[in-house]
């Protein structure tokens, strides 16, 4: 086992912490339990400071090492809120609150910065502070924004930052990670088609707005197959159509949402504009109008160079250079993390969950073997960014 004895030994109290959060779901920024559950740990393992409140419902503790008074600063993230899922498995820790789960592993993402908070305030073998932030509202709310917003990097010092995420279908004990752009911009968008209803039998007489909607989404798809360079990547799906209620009626208009993913500023920019065009020109042909509304979301999740290679090198030493894929192919999921790369550089890392069903699924559930290679991977990047002097 390559986990420190001493992270190893929190491993029933990781599984202890994190079982009792999957039990207590909150969500985006109303996570005021689980702050309070947090807050009240970092409190009890001794951390410097401990301050809530930020980003709305966010927590950060602090430890500073037994040094000689360095005033650097390396961010930790783990995120906190879960999702609007009915959980169906039947856990003994299962969800006690209807229609809520962590469904995405931030239960144990918390778990394991927890396990390194405890390890490192009893330990502090490193010169500087360890900043442990555990942020509201990845899953939609855009907390990490709200926290970078509210001075989180200013506040403590923060000179880099590095988040982690479990992966199902990795095996426990492995990590990935890549240079460059990592998980996908998301953008959400309304495509309004306005035609003219009239009776089904006489559709001579009216704009059918659910065909022109009809050709709208077909178009939709060339924006990847035939816009793009082959080696650029992005999604565009058309996920929710709403048009009409009788079926002998062309309705007058018709409402589509859906979303689209990007790995670079410039493939979404371009996206955008295909987009646009398609709508308007297609719709004007068919004599109808047709226009878009975009609800941008995150931006693009982009490791930096420098500390990507820092990142992976640490947990190469944990675990060995076979069980770390430097490589790993971008998702095109997205991840509010972002914001925090976009302040202070940094990088993004999954590790591996086993075998578990996958995120955001009814029967998914954190792996609580993989608890410590976190916990160790976290206080070894203190450790390591922040060494003692001789």
């Amino acid at each position: 086992m390559p986990v420190p004895a001493p992270i190893q030994a929190l491993s029933a109290p990781m599984t202890a912490w994190r079982r009792t959060l999957h039990a207590h779901p909150e969500l985006l920024y109303d996570v005021e339990r689980t702050a309070e559950f947090v807050a009240a740990r970092l409190r009890e393992f001794g951390c410097d400071e401990v301050a809530t409140g930020i980003g709305r419902t966010g927590v950060v503790g602090v430890v500073r090492g037994r040094g000689r008074g360095s005033n650097r600063a390396i961010g930790l993230r783990a995120d906190m809120d879960a999702l609007p899922i009915q959980e169906v498995r039947d856990l003994p820790y299962r969800s006690t609150v209807p229609g809520k789960m962590h469904a995405c592993g931030h239960d144990g993402h918390m778990a394991m910065l927890l396990g390194a908070a405890h390890y490192l305030a009893a330990t502090r073998a490193f010169d500087g502070s360890a900043v442990l932030i555990f942020q509201p509202a990845e899953e939609g709310g855009g907390g990490g924004e709200a926290m970078v917003e509210d001075g989180l990097m200013e506040r403590f010092g923060i000179e880099s930052v590095y988040g982690m995420h479990n992966i199902p279908g990795m095996a426990v004990g492995t990590f990935a990670v890549r240079p460059g752009p990592i998980m996908a911009s998301t953008d959400r968008f309304i495509i309004t088609i306005e035609g003219r209803g009239g009776h089904a039998a006489l559709p001579h007489n009216a704009i059918d707005s659910v065909l022109v909607a009809s050709h709208v989404i077909i178009a939709l798809q060339t924006i990847v197959s035939r816009n793009l360079d082959p080696l650029q990547s992005a999604v565009v799906s058309v996920c929710a159509l709403d048009a009409g209620e009788a079926f002998n009626v062309l309705p007058q208009s018709v409402t589509m949402r859906g979303t689209m993913r990007t790995l670079s500023q410039a493939v979404r920019t371009s996206v955008k504009a295909r987009l646009e065009t398609l709508v308007r020109d297609i719709a004007a042909g068919f004599g109808a109008t047709g226009r878009v509304e975009y609800g941008a979301s995150y931006p693009v999740t982009e490791n930096h160079p420098a500390e990507t290679d820092f990142m992976a090198g640490v947990a190469e030493a944990l675990v060995g250079p076979e069980r770390v894929d430097r490589a790993v192919a971008p998702m095109m999921t997205a991840e509010d993390f972002s914001y925090m790369l976009g302040r202070r550089p940094g990088a993004y890392m999954f590790i591996g969950n086993g075998d578990s069903a996958s995120l955001h699924h009814p029967l998914y559930d954190f792996n609580d073997e993989a608890a410590p290679y976190g916990a160790a991977l976290w206080a070894r990047l203190i450790e390591t960014g922040l060494p003692l002097g001789s």
